[in-house]
């Protein structure tokens, strides 16, 4: 069970090495599930019992399932992101080194552990703007194979490297791509080539490096899973999955998974955008009814933010809580900040644990030690937009933002447990000082 539920995850993942292709591996699984693509420059049009999504760049993605009585509805909603910290081309990318060589330029995109990404199989992915006539065409790119590499320093030549180095992105990180036959233009005629284009027709691109290393099952009894992209992409998968398998007639059930969460969300597809506002507004409007009914639905709704967290790590345990801290194969993790970095209050605790326990599934709590700065996420962000009962939540894992990620087997098969059971329930607010739960 948690085997096959796993491969499904790095298969998921091998296909969406950017959240261009992150997001159309969910608009395709939304497509076959039966869930009808709406555009945000055309009008909708919506009956309660439909199902439907809407994309905003290409790499975040929003998608509804509704009910059939929605006299006193509230929204649902997992949010989860779609990018990881990698590296992005430049426009002039390509760099010749004393006529030998041809490098390739690039900047950090997101804050990633820099030294994972040296001396292993790297290729290049994206999207590709190609024109046709008065047209411009969004054109997905994966070029798979091994194309570039970012070799080390030997040590001969780079003695500290062991004892502290702080790399110089626009020094140490640029990756190789060819060698003396390599000429300038070498790169977009490849794009053109695996396009199937001709060159001039190329208008513009965002294109970013992936690693190759495949997914790998492995432990003592093959418990833990190590990948590229686990950091969000798990959390996205598994709350898709739930969502498509979950249903209830008094809600409005929401997935989103949102672009640029690694460098702040603050773009018109991220969670700090009017994206989820805009599509909660759009579908109340359509279903014939209010603002005041707008406002009602919302101080009922609940968003489940799934973003993992960081597992004890072997070597160094002294890093994390003393007791507020999580395991691998242990359960879903609730996070919480004094500071607010996370959403997580006592009300939100309260409704997701019982969820957690009608699901069958164990439940953990992650607090960063005292004396040290954590990371945010995406649930207080989009809560400047859409203001709702929110718990921040995820799965626990070792080497965040490392080119190759690892978790644990078994929790894959939980988060999607717990996001079925909150899909197929209905939360209502009855009093000041009540929300009920049902199903």
């Amino acid at each position: 069970m948690y085997k096959e539920i796993s491969k499904e995850l790095v298969s998921f993942i091998q296909k969406s090495p950017t959240a261009f292709h992150a997001v159309e591996q969910m608009r395709s699984l939304l497509k076959d599930n039966g869930y009808e693509e709406l555009l945000e420059g055309k009008k909708w049009h919506i009956e309660p019992g439909h199902r439907y999504f809407v994309t905003r760049n290409n790499s975040s993605i929003i998608a509804l399932n509704l009910g059939t009585q929605l006299d006193n509805y509230s929204f649902n909603v997992a949010a989860s992101h779609s990018d990881s910290p990698t590296f992005k081309l430049k426009e002039n990318a390509e760099l010749e080194v004393r006529g030998k060589y041809t490098q390739l330029n690039t900047e950090g995109y997101g804050g990633m552990l820099c030294a994972t990404w040296f001396d292993r199989p790297l290729s290049i992915a994206g999207r590709v703007l190609v024109k046709e006539g008065d047209s411009y065409i969004t054109r997905l790119l994966k070029i798979d194979r091994d194309l570039v590499l970012i070799p080390n320093v030997a040590i001969h030549m780079n003695r500290a490297v062991n004892d502290g180095f702080a790399y110089n992105k626009q020094v140490d990180l640029l990756p190789l791509f060819g060698g003396t036959e390599t000429k300038a233009g070498d790169l977009k005629a490849l794009i053109a080539k695996e396009l199937n284009v001709n060159e001039e027709d190329i208008c513009g691109e965002d294109l970013y490096l992936y690693n190759r290393m495949s997914p790998s099952i492995w432990g003592a009894h093959e418990e833990f899973i190590s990948s590229p992209q686990l950091d969000d992409l798990q959390c996205a998968f598994t709350s898709l999955q739930g969502f498509l398998k979950g249903s209830n007639d008094q809600s409005i059930n929401v997935f989103a998974c949102f672009d640029n969460e690694e460098v702040g969300s603050g773009t018109k597809q991220g969670a700090a955008s009017t994206f989820l506002y805009d599509v909660l507004h759009r579908i109340n409007n359509a279903l014939g009814k209010d603002d005041e009914d707008y406002y009602r639905a919302l101080a009922a709704s609940f968003m489940l933010s799934a973003d993992n967290a960081h597992a004890v790590h072997p070597n160094h345990p002294e890093k994390t809580d003393v007791n507020n801290c999580v395991y691998m194969n242990e359960g879903v993790v609730v996070k919480s900040h004094a500071g607010q970095k996370y959403t997580s209050d006592g009300v939100s605790i309260a409704v997701f644990k019982g969820i957690c326990e009608k699901a069958g599934v164990p439940v953990q709590f992650f607090a960063n030690r005292s004396d040290v700065v954590g990371g945010s996420t995406l649930g207080n962000i989009a809560m400047a937009q859409v203001s709702m009962n929110s718990v921040d939540i995820g799965l626990p894992q070792l080497a965040m933002h490392s080119s190759y990620e690892t978790v644990g087997i078994k929790d894959t098969y939980y988060m999607i447990q717990v996001m079925e059971e909150f899909f197929n329930s209905h939360i209502e607010e009855t009093s000041a000082h009540e929300l009920k739960v049902t199903r």
